[in-house]
């Protein structure tokens, strides 16, 4: 049975949430900062961002050394702190971190070295962790759209690139519909229900209802799943995503890549386990949308990637398949299948921050390249970079034994266990066929007639690649970690 600490003052639920107050006084301070330094604070403010990611991280540490085990409930039920929203803090964390790092020479070099962009990222790590902590759908609402607000700005950031502005004009239109959508789930749920925390939310649902309500309850989780699949770009609501790829500065793509989909997944997590558990080998209806999306998502991200010419647009197309192979985890709807949804979101993390890594460093004397061809014979010029980029798409890929590999493993079982069966065998084939256009751009970097050597790598870069992949490569000899913080974590909501 899950032991709660519910709340009761505004005090100790602004401890509660105390990540979450350092992080958002410690945005405004950065940028009443850049406002009084003016364009040439760039470089402080994004160290100081930097810092305030660590330090919210420590002080996440401290909050789970404390009490990690009990769930504990606070602003009148709206706010959660678990460990499993706890573990993705510390993902979405690392994501944002790298995302910094990544930025700061790429941005001075193409002279968008303005101050806003670090805030904007620390605001919308806010807005993410928000959301992952979210027990209400006001609460949740208010989260996703202070992440969303922040994303939307990013993707325009480069105000003199016409790709740039377009890319974040269709992202936000696109987003304001998503939105729309969320809304009107939610509103439906509050309608039929008449509350919005997710806990008597669920309460009602496992009750004695009527049939209209039961109907109500259904299209509205419809709705307000509509709304997520928008911000993990699963199908079909993923048309944002590869003109946002293409169109959006690459270290804001790298940023969009890693920890927005890691919290809108942990909240498609939370919304669906937490309102309607599955129990009794009795399916829900929630797990019908996430067998749809997730199938189609896998089948087009594997098809659609393979004429593509742009590595961005490749990657946009990629990610639309992994989130499609992380649903296949949550169609389970058990805390095995929670648990490699968990593990899928860390492996994928490490490895794609590595891919945008590389992508960053395709650059030459005269500017940035994206096109796949670029790469031929990088093994020749940049042998370790080569070799490590290889090693990131085999991994995406799920050839064994490097990390996606597992990845893909620990997803596929639990959805087999509840004997979805055909499913596994789709993701199985989806993931054959998109091993097609990885193999290719493994084979263009050692085979093909080599183009010029590219510029070399800020030492901030290199360090990030090292650690994906140190972790990409040895994972299955310290498997055993990770796997006993995923399970952890997916036991809190069970």
């Amino acid at each position: 049975m899950e032991t709660i600490k519910v709340i009761d003052t505004l005090h100790a639920s602004l401890d509660l949430a105390l990540p979450e107050v350092v992080m958002a006084i410690g945005a405004m301070a950065l940028m009443m900062f850049g406002v009084f330094r003016g364009e040439k604070s760039f470089k402080a403010v994004s160290w100081g961002a930097f810092a305030l990611i660590v330090a919210t991280g420590l002080v996440i540490m401290d909050q789970a050394a404390n009490d990690i085990t009990m769930r504990t409930v606070g602003f009148s039920g709206a706010f959660s702190v678990e460990p499993f929203s706890i573990f993705l803090k510390y993902m979405i964390l690392a994501g944002s971190g790298a995302a910094i790092l990544m930025s700061m020479e790429y941005m001075k070099r193409e002279k968008l070295d303005r101050f806003e962009y670090p805030v904007l990222v620390v605001l919308a790590t806010l807005g993410m962790m928000i959301m992952v902590s979210a027990n209400d759908l006001i609460s949740l609402y208010m989260g996703l759209e202070l992440q969303s607000l922040a994303l939307y700005v990013l993707a325009a950031f480069n105000r003199d690139s016409l790709r740039s502005t377009e890319s974040g004009l269709k992202y936000f239109v696109l987003g304001a519909v998503s939105s729309g959508l969320l809304l009107y789930g939610c509103s439906l749920l509050y309608g039929f229900t008449g509350v919005t925390n997710f806990d008597a939310l669920s309460a009602v649902a496992a009750g004695e209802i009527s049939d209209a309500t039961r109907m109500g309850l259904i299209f509205g989780m419809t709705f307000l799943l509509a709304g997520l699949a928008f911000k993990i770009s699963a199908v079909p609501f993923h048309m944002w995503t590869p003109d946002v790829y293409e169109g959006s500065p690459t270290p804001v793509v790298a940023f969009f890549a890693a920890a927005p989909k890691i919290a809108a997944m942990g909240l498609f997590i939370r919304v669906t386990v937490g309102l309607f558990p599955v129990s009794d080998g009795i399916h829900q209806p929630w797990q019908q949308i996430v067998v749809f999306v997730a199938i189609a998502s896998m089948v087009l991200g594997a098809f659609a990637a393979i004429g593509q010419t742009n590595i961005k647009r490749l990657m946009a197309y990629s990610s639309i398949g992994h989130m499609g192979y992380a649903l296949v985890g949550l169609s389970a709807g058990t805390k095995e299948g929670v648990d490699g949804v968990l593990l899928y979101m860390l492996i994928y993390l490490f490895t794609v921050t590595g891919v945008f890594v590389c992508i960053l460093a395709m650059r030459r004397k005269e500017g940035m390249v994206e096109h796949i061809s670029d790469l031929a014979g990088m093994s020749q010029n940049h042998k370790i970079s080569a070799f490590v980029l290889s090693m990131l798409f085999f991994s995406l890929a799920g050839i064994p034994p490097l990390a996606g590999f597992f990845g893909k493993l620990f997803v596929f079982l639990p959805a087999i266990e509840a004997g979805y069966i055909t499913l596994v065998v789709i993701g199985a084939l989806a993931s054959v066929v998109s091993a097609f256009y990885y193999l290719r751009v493994v084979k263009i970097i050692y085979f093909d007639e080599p183009e010029g050597a590219f510029q070399p790598q800020p030492m901030a870069l290199r360090l990030i690649l090292a650690a994906s992949a140190i972790f990409t490569l040895g994972l299955m000899l310290f498997m055993q970690v990770p796997r006993e913080w995923t399970s952890f974590a997916a036991g809190s909501l069970f």
